[in-house]
């Protein structure tokens, strides 16, 4: 019966891990304005950094694409979507920290973790490059320069 169990959260863990797509769902900006996460990557690579103000690793990441963001949009087009996944307590905090840290990013709210939970939980900061609604990249947590592979990986599928 051990067997058995382990066997199922075995499988049950791999499938929730290995999302290639995200769902389709609508989250808001810091206006109030509705997004489709499916429309930004349509024909383009774009990246999604899934973050928290309490993470101080994602915190550090969105700081260091922030030094070389407006010149990569120049250069190659790169783009990124930083989503604020902070729970009912730490949200009012979001919209204060992006402001401090004048992040140039397009800040989405997943008020209630959707795509979080729909790619089974994983740890954050988690940085994603999607293509025509298709994960070709993951990458979870931070350490100075994974930034530059970050870069290379988007070169890729441009």
């Amino acid at each position: 019966m051990k067997k058995l169990i382990l066997f199922a959260l075995v499988i049950f863990s791999s499938i929730s891990y290995s999302q290639t797509e995200l769902p389709e769902i609508i989250l808001k900006d810091l206006n109030g304005k509705k997004v489709t996460l499916s429309e930004l990557s349509k024909d383009k690579p774009v990246v999604f950094s899934f973050w928290a103000t309490w993470c101080t690793p994602c915190m550090k990441e969105l700081d260091a694409i922030k030094l070389d963001y407006n010149e990569l949009q120049k250069e190659i087009g790169f783009e990124l979507y930083a989503i604020a996944t902070d729970d009912a307590r730490s949200k009012p905090r979001v919209k204060t920290e992006v402001d401090g840290r004048a992040w140039p990013y397009t800040v989405l709210l997943d008020k209630k973790n959707e795509i979080i939970r729909y790619l089974g939980n994983p740890n954050i900061p988690l940085t994603l490059i999607v293509k025509d609604n298709k994960i070709v990249y993951r990458h979870s947590s931070f350490t100075p320069g994974a930034e530059e592979e970050l870069y290379e990986e988007y070169k890729k599928h441009i």
